[in-house]
């Protein structure tokens, strides 16, 4: 069974302060990433580039924040998360304060695509629960990757609005130059993350199927024991579905809500509502993968959502009906992050869970890039989304089907744990 760390004295305040700076760090790099889609249509008026070539930019900017996760993630296990924390921050706000000052598609990849993108990476998912799992016993991280998780979500829940409010009173521009200022909060939220975790956490054993993983295992024969290992493979193909979920909703809703005659504050109230309810969300799946078998909560939060988006397409389409299914898909939303992060440490324990999870992170977003750019190139071709729509169900569905076969020990009961002692 996987041990706790016993040489980890961090006290309940510490840990707190701890696990509250990465949640408020995830907060404003996720509010700054996904109210996106409420600058598509702004920047195209402004611009005249077009949405499928706008719906481009956003789709590398979900392709380059997976892709940056891994790298970072393996700079965080070498250096320690702070000074990555750091960086990215600057480059966050650098590449949003100069997105409006560019009118090619080119610029807007650089800035918003690359730029702004990479920055984001630097301090979400991968690099903010690997630190914090380094740090904390066993018994406390899965409780600590939906706390973080869910102050993404928050960070959706108060920038969706607050930006809308900005670009109806002062204009997309300003509101991008505030989200600029705004990011900046991240790098003295980083300074707590300095000090060392006192030694690295235990690695997981015989929990499941797979092999305990020798102590001195280096980076590089990690990842090649990992990439062989049809359990973490089966994760990613899950996640490629989850990001192509998202990144379609995130891009593209705001669009769909101008499609059914309904005023731009709808879609800004439905992505707060997705962030609000996600909180919920992810403090749930957080407590329940402690409880219950991670791969079967995935199974069932991914079949949720084919199910969901079924209703929606059968229901009329007013402001109730998008408030509805923000709320019910919101739930779902992100939290699939904590089992997901919890299977990899379980897989391969946490030394460099930083760098393993970043790598299911960029699965997820190579399917955000494709839901983003062919959210864009399906509304040019068709004058809507409903093919979207359509692989989204099937999608959904096939990445409940493909969690199943991950090999995961059934979680003990404490009155069974108390029968085997006696």
């Amino acid at each position: 069974m996987t041990q706790s760390n016993e040489h980890n004295t961090m006290s309940p305040r510490a840990a707190w302060m701890l696990i509250l700076a990465a949640s408020t760090i995830l907060m404003i790099t996720m509010g700054a990433r996904l109210t996106t889609g409420l600058f598509l249509s702004p920047i195209n008026t402004s611009t005249g580039l077009g949405i499928a070539s706008i719906s481009f930019a956003m789709a590398v900017a979900q392709l380059m924040w997976g892709a940056s996760q891994p790298v970072f993630g393996a700079i965080a296990d070498k250096y320690g998360p702070a000074k990555v924390i750091v960086i990215g921050g600057i480059m966050l706000a650098a590449g949003t304060a100069a997105t409006p000052f560019v009118d090619t598609e080119w610029g807007l990849i650089l800035t918003m695509g690359l730029l702004s993108a990479a920055g984001a990476g630097a301090g979400s998912f991968s690099i903010l629960i690997g630190a914090t799992a380094q740090r904390l016993p066993a018994e406390r991280r899965a409780f600590a990757s939906g706390f973080i998780n869910a102050g993404g979500s928050f960070g959706q829940f108060v920038f969706a609005p607050l930006m809308q409010a900005i670009i109806a009173g002062a204009g997309w521009v300003a509101a991008m130059l505030t989200m600029a200022a705004t990011t900046l909060l991240t790098i003295p939220l980083a300074l707590g993350m300095r000090k060392k975790p006192a030694q690295p956490a235990p690695v997981a054993a015989a929990a499941t199927a797979a092999a305990p993983v020798p102590p001195g295992i280096t980076l590089t024969e990690q990842l090649r024991q990992a990439m062989r290992d049809r359990s973490y493979l089966c994760l990613h193909l899950g996640f490629f579905t989850c990001g192509f979920h998202i990144a379609f909703l995130v891009t593209h809703l705001p669009q769909e809500v101008a499609l059914c005659g309904l005023p731009a504050g709808v879609s800004a109230t439905a992505l707060a509502l997705i962030g609000l309810f996600n909180i919920a969300g992810s403090l749930a799946a957080g407590a329940l993968a402690s409880r219950y078998r991670m791969k079967s909560l995935l199974a069932i939060i991914y079949a949720s959502r084919a199910v969901l988006i079924v209703v929606y397409l059968l229901a009329p389409k007013t402001a109730l009906t998008f408030y509805l299914f923000a709320g019910a898909l919101g739930f779902t939303w992100l939290a699939t992050v904590p089992p997901t992060a919890g299977l990899v440490g379980k897989l391969f324990g946490m030394r460099y869970l930083a760098t393993l999870f970043g790598f299911t992170l960029l699965s997820h977003q190579i399917g955000g890039f494709f839901g983003a750019w062919l959210g864009g190139l399906s509304f040019v071709r068709f004058g809507d989304y409903s093919w979207m729509w359509y692989a989204d169900i099937l999608l959904a569905l096939a990445a409940a089907l493909v969690n199943l076969p991950i090999r995961e020990a059934k979680i003990a009961r404490p009155a069974a744990l108390a029968a085997a002692k006696g």
